[in-house]
Formats: structure tokens, C-alpha cells, sequence
């Protein structure tokens, strides 16, 4: 996805580097049919109560549903545009499948409208097309991946991220994350060829905390100049407070391992995320 460098007209518009959408999306207007109402908690919980800290306000947004299963096998669809989904960094594609049903897929880097996809068993390896993991070749790359089967893509879904196919053991498939996690998925999982689109996403700079606000994010304050009410790390006089560092629910931070060691998917890991 190119990117474009507006001129400093205003200061907010100095250091922005936006997407350039007019060379990538090719519809302005969702599908109605797959649009659902989304409500926004600001990060309360059902008794009000702030849980995730730092979200709030931001512009009116409706979710697309987007379909993880593939579940039309052996059906083909044409790709009938490319469209920006304000729920997720990746862009998606509508499809037309030739018995009139429509959908949403995640959109893989380089699909084009009027291309043709399928999923299903004995399909060709082309871009879009998803299948089980045990009929794609070795080396391919692949996205939206399953852990389990039926149950929907789960990994390598968000802008850029792809997974590599490395080998093939029984029932399981050895696959490489973007993070550079190397673990067992079950062969009969389904995941689609290609890698995920807007991979330029990191290269995005906001530039103006009003844009912040407008995606829904609060600012943050530190918290050692917080009071003990409102974070662990607060109180205290002058700079003598903070203690060890720790997050807004009082979990130690930096350095303190957070995963389960009785977690079921350890055992599928075979060597951890890069440092």
C-alpha cells in the first residue's frame, strides 16, 4: 500500500504520513446486508466501573462481518471490491459467490477485483484460496489461520502478518508466526493463501492527538503522578513513589513472566517468540 507525506499546511499535518487509499480501496459504501451495530462500553464493565483505562469517545463505527470459516466450500466467488473497514488495520474484500451470496473475507496482498476464489478441498494454490493445512505444499504463506477446526481463522488476521508452512507430522503441521513462534497446528485447520494486505500499516504516523481521539483512545497519564486510589504505582512525595512497576490492575510489568505454565497449548510450542 503506498503512503503519502502531506505538506506542513497546518501543524497537525507536519509529520503525517497517511495511507494513500485512492490507489488500493475501489468502493466508498459498505455492503448493507453485512453491516451490524456496534456498541461502545468506553472500557466500563457491566457495573461501570473502568476496566481497561484509556478508551472513550471517538467517531460512530459499524462492524462487517467478516467470514472466518470459509464455509462455502467448493463454491466460487469473484472479488467484487476492495473496501476499508474501520474495525481492523487490514482491508477487506466483498465477495459474489455464483449462487448470489455475498461476504466479507480479510483481503490478502494483491488481490485485485474480478479475481475468482475458492475454498475447499483439491483447490488450485492461488491467492485467496483457503483449504486445509494438509493439502497446502510446504514453504507456502499462508493467514488466517484455525487452531482448531471449524471454529475460524485466529492468527496471522491483522495488517501484513503472515504465517510460513515449514513441515508436516501426523496430524500436525509445524508453522511459523509472525512473531517468530514456531508451533503445532492440527493438519485439518484451514487457512487461506497469501499474506495480509496494508502491509505499510506500521509506517502510518498519527501526528496530532486528535486523531487519537478520534480512533477512541484517552490520554494516557503516568501513573506514579496518580494517586494510590487510582494506580498502584501512585502516591508518595515528590518523586519518592512508584515502587516496582506494575499496570493498572497491579500485575508486575517488565520482566514478570505472565503465561500460564499449565496452559493446554504449551505442549504445541516449539520454540518460543523472538526476544
Amino acid at each position: 500500500m503506498p503512503l503519502k507525506k502531506l505538506n506542513p499546511t497546518t501543524p497537525g499535518q507536519r509529520f503525517r504520513i497517511a495511507p494513500d487509499f485512492s490507489t488500493v480501496l475501489t468502493a466508498r459504501k459498505p455492503e448493507k446486508s453485512l453491516l451490524v451495530k456496534t456498541k461502545r462500553t468506553a472500557g466500563r464493565n457491566n457495573r461501570g466501573r473502568i476496566t481497561v483505562p484509556h478508551r472513550g469517545g471517538g467517531h460512530k463505527r459499524r462492524a462487517r462481518l467478516i467470514d472466518f470459516k470459509r464455509k462455502k466450500i467448493a463454491v466460487p466467488a469473484f472479488v467484487h471490491s476492495i473496501q476499508y473497514d474501520p474495525m481492523r488495520t487490514a482491508y477487506i474484500a466483498l465477495l459474489h459467490y455464483v449462487d448470489g451470496e455475498k461476504s466479507y473475507i480479510i483481503a490478502p496482498e494483491g488481490l485485485k477485483v474480478g479475481a475468482k476464489v475458492v475454498a475447499g478441498p483439491n483447490v488450485p494454490i492461488e491467492l485467496g484460496n483457503a483449504m486445509e493445512m494438509k493439502d497446502i505444499p510446504l514453504g507456502t504463506i499462508i493467514h488466517n489461520i484455525e487452531l482448531a477446526p471449524g471454529r475460524g481463522a485466529a492468527l496471522a488476521r491483522s495488517a501484513g502478518a503472515y504465517a510460513q508452512l515449514l513441515s508436516k507430522s501426523g496430524k500436525y503441521v509445524t508453522i511459523k508466526l509472525p512473531s517468530g513462534e514456531r508451533r503445532l497446528v492440527l493438519d485439518h485447520c484451514m487457512a487461506t493463501i497469501g499474506a495480509v494486505s496494508n502491509s505499510d500499516h506500521a509506517n502510518v504516523t498519527i501526528a496530532k492527538a486528535g486523531r487519537s481521539r478520534w480512533m477512541g483512545k484517552r490520554p494516557r497519564v503516568r501513573a506514579v503522578v496518580m494517586n494510590p486510589v487510582d494506580h498502584p504505582m501512585g502516591g508518595g512525595e515528590g518523586k519518592a513513589s512508584g515502587g516496582h512497576p506494575r499496570s493498572f490492575k497491579g500485575l508486575y510489568a517488565k520482566g514478570k513472566k505472565t503465561r500460564n505454565r499449565n496452559k493446554y497449548s504449551t505442549r504445541l510450542i516449539i520454540s518460543k517468540k523472538k526476544k
